[in-house]
């Protein structure tokens, strides 16, 4: 599979940036200790016993911010990066291939605060009739890879995105693909050292807000994106691999094989015809993205009963502010008081553990 760093131009939305103050936390002892790769390591008289149970054993200290789609992840993930010395790695399944960045939702590049940002938009999605797929299986194993670069140069990984699949995938020592990846793993089994961090919001109040936010990506180019995106000429498989997956291309797809777009169509020039057909696809990527995000709660609350120690953070109020007023001033103190505020004085007190 193909691997490919892109800077494809995002589409660009403005919000109100509250003041950061950087948290001085000294580096975690557990980063410290990988100054360089961990492949370069020599075994020494103070490295891990392999008799030793796993829960004495050194483990790599990681974050892990989880969350239904929509819920605040990605903006929790830079502003706990703008305060701990930290690189984020994206663990939505959609959002590693490159292109159709509006639709996957994608961060866009300002908003990232020159944070660096692994795994997202680099995996060459490839000719879709080949079944390229990106893999909890090759997530595992580059993330893997991402997890020991970062720790080496002294930062702390990040781990943001709503593929919890994926999130099992890398955190797991033992992972069987064909295995119930959300059976009953403690956090002991895991190969990090993990602060699991859960940005939660009331669901109607999530359900309205996903509803508005498809409505922004599409006044964002969503719909255009799609249309450049569309070939009439493709044949999908019965069941779609990749980011031909990704919420708004099947729905579109169905609309333009009745009407075929010109490159050049834009969803404020459709006839009434192909409006019926367009609000169609619109209401149903709304109610699909409800139900994914019903899923993932889902699949969140399956891994806390199974042990693991999720803190939850409360974004209830600051979406409902950010839908009334945008993200301005009374959404960030808020988002600040709420949920930024909160999940720093929890990572503070994890980078703090011996």
């Amino acid at each position: 599979m193909k691997l490919s760093l892109t800077n494809t131009p995002l589409h660009r939305h403005w919000h109100w940036q509250p003041k950061l103050k950087p948290l001085i936390v000294p580096p975690s002892p557990t980063i410290r200790q990988q100054a360089a790769p961990m492949a370069a390591a020599a075994p020494g008289p103070s490295s891990p016993s392999p008799t030793l149970p796993r829960h004495n054993r050194h483990r790599d200290k990681a974050v892990v911010i989880m969350g239904a789609t929509g819920s605040g992840k990605s903006q929790l993930s830079v502003d706990l990066a703008t305060l701990f010395p930290s690189e984020i790695i994206n663990s939505d399944k959609m959002q590693v291939y490159s292109g159709l960045d509006i639709t996957t939702n994608k961060i866009p590049h300002h908003d990232r605060l020159g944070i660096p940002h692994h795994l997202i938009g680099c995996v060459d999605p490839g000719e879709p009739t080949a079944g390229a797929e990106f893999t909890p299986v090759d997530f595992r194993a580059l993330g893997h890879s991402v997890i020991r670069d970062i720790i080496s140069r002294q930062k702390l990984p990040l781990i943001a995105g709503g593929s919890n699949s994926f999130v099992y995938a890398l955190l797991a020592e033992r992972f069987d693909p064909d295995a119930d990846v959300f059976g009953c793993l403690g956090t002991d089994e895991l190969r990090y050292n993990c602060c699991f961090l859960w940005v939660d919001v009331f669901f109607p109040v999530l359900d309205d807000y996903l509803r508005k936010r498809v409505d922004d990506m599409l006044d964002s180019g969503m719909f255009e994106e799609l249309v450049r995106h569309y070939d009439p000429d493709r044949v999908d498989p019965p069941v779609r691999t990749g980011l031909r997956k990704a919420i708004g291309v099947p729905e579109f797809d169905r609309c333009f094989r009745r009407y075929p777009p010109k490159r050049s169509d834009t969803w404020t020039g459709l006839d009434p015809t192909q409006r019926a057909c367009y609000e169609e696809a619109v209401t149903e990527i709304k109610e699909n993205t409800c139900h994914l995000a019903k899923r993932q709660i889902g699949k969140i609350l399956r891994l806390r009963d199974a042990g693991w120690d999720l803190q939850r953070l409360d974004a209830t109020e600051a979406l409902r502010a950010a839908m009334t007023a945008g993200k301005g001033r009374k959404w960030a103190e808020i988002w600040q008081c709420q949920v930024l505020g909160p999940g720093a004085e929890i990572v503070k007190r994890f980078l703090q553990e011996n």
